[in-house]
């Protein structure tokens, strides 16, 4: 009765298939991920907005267990900004990776970690999420639309919120809006 029992987990244990994880990396050379700075005050007219390009440099997105983890390197951040001159887009890049802004030596990564995934349509999720910046990490929601292993949205952030005081000049008079706009298109590998 023994041999039979321990014939029969056996033959259980093998024939039962391993629950595999859906988990794929996330694509750092097609995911885009966009950050969108605005200006306001009195001057405003003679200040720009600012494009600026932050490339995750890993991360994993498994949809059955509802996770999505990314990181971005500080330092790899660019302003875009097409439409200024190349030294003037060069100043504001040093001032936004220095001291006054997100201050890539002493935070030298911006991550993002979902605690929970909603589903309430076929291709949406809401994710539920920490987003550390600064030395901050925050409780964040974030509405996406899916679509053949892309996904995408957008989500509002304020600066302040992360202990990063939004750059002011000529005595406020010009300044850039708390609030910053984050547009993502990731990607997904195509295999686990």
């Amino acid at each position: 009765m023994r041999k039979l029992l321990l014939t029969l987990l056996l033959l259980t244990l093998t024939m039962a298939r391993p629950v595999t994880a859906q988990e794929r990396s996330i694509d750092t050379s097609g995911s885009k991920l966009i950050v969108r700075a605005y200006k306001t005050g009195l001057f405003s007219g003679f200040a720009d907005n600012h494009e600026i390009e932050a490339p995750i440099t890993q991360g994993s997105i498994d949809e059955s267990a509802g996770r999505v983890t990314f990181r971005v390197e500080t330092k790899r951040m660019k302003v875009l900004d097409p439409h200024i001159k190349p030294e003037r887009r060069q100043e504001i890049q040093e001032r936004m990776l220095g001291p006054d802004v997100l201050d890539m030596t002493r935070f030298p990564e911006i991550t993002f970690e979902s605690s929970s995934v909603e589903r309430p349509s076929q291709g949406t999720f809401v994710v539920h999420g920490q987003l550390s910046l600064h030395g901050v990490t925050r409780p964040i929601v974030v509405n996406v639309r899916s679509e053949n292993g892309s996904y995408n949205g957008k989500v509002a952030l304020k600066q302040r919120e992360f202990s990063i005081e939004p750059i002011s000049i000529a005595g406020g008079a010009v300044k850039v809006k708390d609030e910053l706009q984050i547009e993502f298109d990731i990607r997904s590998s195509s295999s686990p």
